[in-house]
């Protein structure tokens, strides 16, 4: 069973992404609506606790890059989608250069984030 830590500071799309991870994916979710909450979470988990981390770009406290770097920072290796409505090309560098597995824009499609969820957890792991 997946485990994923889902940071969302809009709570109709945490709830979205909730459901939609539980019920097509059958994944144990992890919901954070504020990113400092996620950020000491994440940071007590290893690779072989959590299989991935989606999180939203724009958030009071920690934004996702902030999230990611925090991440990587501690060493973990940990598949991490970043959720954004505003795809520019400095935020897409910036998070290819710290290795973002994928992102997915807003407003999001449930569709395309199953997916995604998938691929990026069969990049460490065949846990689906």
């Amino acid at each position: 069973m997946l485990s994923v830590a889902v940071v969302e500071d809009d709570k109709i799309t945490l709830d979205l992404i909730i459901e939609t991870l539980e019920t097509q994916l059958d994944a144990i979710v992890h919901p954070f609506s504020r990113s400092k909450f996620a950020r000491d979470f994440i940071l007590q988990q290893t690779p072989e606790s959590l299989d991935l981390i989606i999180s939203d770009q724009v958030m009071p406290d920690y934004d996702g890059l902030s999230l990611l770097k925090t991440c990587h920072a501690a060493g973990l290796d940990i598949p991490f989608l970043l959720i954004t409505a505003d795809p520019n090309k400095e935020l897409v560098m910036q998070a290819r250069q710290l290795e973002a597995t994928d992102f997915l824009a807003k407003p999001l499609d449930m569709t395309e984030l199953v997916q995604k969820s998938r691929d990026a957890v069969s990049r460490t792991t065949s846990a689906i």
